[in-house]
């Protein structure tokens, strides 16, 4: 079974930095698709980064691009995000999913349509 659990978030200042981890259970990070993405109230889920199981490149919005940085580490089957210069509007609940279809992860798009989600965990930031 598929299995993902976000941990890491929490309140931090605007200009702070908070690392997200994302330990999977039941499959390799290596051989899936993995995304992040977060949800703030009242609006739509917004893909903040993944990173491509064809060539392992990493994808990011104009949104968090040189701030957010995504990772993994095979050997713990966990994956990171990184969030540099927070600010308020990055408030939300975070969120990582798994897919093994590769176009979940694309330089054109990530999409919203992956399989497996974990239970997220909230992010704010105060200004």
């Amino acid at each position: 079974e598929v299995q993902l659990v976000e941990s890491g978030g929490g309140l931090v200042q605007a200009g702070g930095s908070l690392r997200l981890s994302c330990a999977a259970s039941g499959f390799s990070v290596e051989d899936y698709v993995i995304g992040w993405f977060r949800q703030a109230p009242g609006k739509v889920r917004e893909g903040v980064s993944c990173i491509s199981s064809s060539d392992g490149r990493t994808i990011y919005p104009d949104s968090v691009k040189g701030r957010f940085i995504m990772s993994s580490d095979n050997a713990k089957n966990t994956v990171y995000l990184q969030m540099n210069s927070l600010e308020p509007e990055d408030t939300a609940v975070y969120y990582c999913a798994a897919d093994r279809e590769p176009r979940m992860c694309t330089s054109a798009i990530i999409s919203p349509y992956f399989g497996s989600w974990g239970q997220g965990t909230q992010v704010t930031v105060s200004s």
